[in-house]
């Protein structure tokens, strides 16, 4: 008995000794939407969204309120609200903000819809044990693992995703993720990028086409909603789909068939849709760039990355993998990179990162100490810096995929995947450098 007693008290000690966060609660207290109520975790994903939109959490119809109005989302014992560049602004305690910590009583004023906030209590922050990756995707912070829960469910279902996020987040790579963890993940994953497809052929690419429907079709082409048959589609940059396109797409998902250019048939279709974009397509919606019918149709789940910036701690993380999966060899990237990187505040995130660590190691510019051969690559200094820089960052690409295709027997998805990278960007470097 006493033994079960003290170890009580001993997993009593631990669970108080894990970081905890606060659990909110945003109520409607006056409005046209009076009583509403937004539940806000710890566990939640990603931001939560107030606004008109469809894509937000706690929809709102007072037309004083701007689509996404403002984001909330629990860090430590506090929440944060960021205005997300509203038409009349947010208001806490009738004070106008940008972006405020709330600790729960406040109100909250947009348009004409006054909300409160109110803290339930607090529970273990998630995210503060568990793994560090989910299929391909990589990140320790807490800010990611809080995706993964969410990530799995996505890949148990076979609704529609959009994934939102800055450029060079990883936002394909999220894609094939729930793609590999999916009951489709044996079937083929296709990626269709928006934005190196010219509009006068996206109809073509996207759901192909039959000979002689126009000038240069010399045979029948079968489009990426075709190739994707059984599995998963992901349109890339969807937000920079010719407007004249979208109700092409729309029907193409609603109703799971496709005509082909120069076609007379409809052909049928099995494959989930996951859509990404860096932009707003809110705001997409209100300038008229993008079919809000189409929106909502693709708008059944939604993952929102954080720019790398925002993810504590992922910095030295991915960097170490990189380093590691690039040939760093044993030792450490320098302390002192470590700091800088720390400090920087990449705009280009993962994918800035990732090119950085590739720079370090094909310029062998870092301390003698650090040096892991004898031998020094050939510099020709005559060229400008920025020309010689090109030359070795090329090299080095070209000799790692070269490599790395060798180490898995010519298999590409293998080595997309030891590489850490989606394969449509593993062929697209395959192609640059005829590997």
């Amino acid at each position: 008995m006493q033994r079960s007693d003290e170890a009580t008290t001993v997993q009593r000690q631990s669970a108080s000794l894990l970081p905890r966060s606060g659990h909110f609660a945003v109520e409607v207290i006056q409005g046209a939407d009076r009583g509403s109520m937004l539940d806000i975790p710890p566990s939640a994903p990603s931001r939560l969204l107030v606004g008109q939109s469809a894509a937000c959490s706690l929809k709102l119809s007072d037309p004083g309120v701007s689509r996404r109005h403002l984001a909330l989302e629990v860090q430590g014992s506090a929440l944060k609200l960021t205005d997300l560049r509203s038409t009349n602004g947010t208001y806490v305690n009738d004070v106008q903000v940008v972006e405020a910590y709330l600790r729960g009583g406040e109100s909250v004023r947009i348009g004409e819809t006054t909300l409160r906030v109110v803290l339930l209590g607090d529970e273990v922050t998630p995210g503060a044990t568990g793994v560090d990756r989910f299929g391909p995707l990589i990140g320790a912070s807490p800010q990611m693992r809080k995706l993964h829960p969410m990530l799995e469910r996505l890949a148990a279902s076979d609704v529609p995703v959009i994934i939102e996020g800055e450029t060079g987040t990883g936002k394909e790579v999220v894609a094939e993720a729930i793609h590999e963890r999916s009951s489709r993940a044996k079937a083929p994953f296709v990626v269709f990028d928006c934005t190196v497809v010219a509009p006068t052929l996206s109809e073509s690419m996207l759901f192909g086409h039959e000979r002689g429907s126009f000038t240069g079709a010399v045979a029948a082409h079968r489009g990426v909603f075709e190739e994707a048959h059984g599995g998963t589609l992901l349109i890339d940059e969807i937000g920079d789909l010719d407007v004249a396109l979208q109700p092409k797409l729309l029907r193409a998902i609603q109703r799971s068939e496709l005509r082909r250019v120069g076609g007379d048939r409809w052909l049928r279709v099995d494959v989930r849709v996951i859509a990404s974009t860096r932009r707003d397509l809110d705001r997409e919606v209100q300038a008229g760039r993008f079919r809000d019918d189409l929106f909502y149709r693709l708008n059944v789940a939604r993952v929102e990355l954080p720019p790398l910036r925002d993810r504590t701690g992922d910095v030295q993380v991915l960097s170490r993998y990189f380093w590691e999966r690039m040939g760093g060899g044993e030792l450490p990237i320098p302390y002192e990179l470590f700091q800088s990187w720390e400090d920087y505040t990449w705009p280009g995130n993962v994918r800035e990162l990732e090119n950085m660590v590739a720079r370090r190691i094909a310029l062998g510019d870092l301390a003698p100490p650090l040096q892991r051969s004898t031998s020094t690559p050939s510099l020709d200094i005559s060229r400008p810096l920025a020309v010689a820089r090109e030359d070795m960052v090329k090299n080095f690409e070209r000799a790692y995929l070269e490599r790395v295709l060798d180490a898995h027997g010519g298999d590409v998805a293998k080595a997309a995947a030891a590489a850490g990278v989606g394969r449509r960007y593993f062929n697209m470097l395959r192609a640059r450098y005829g590997v």
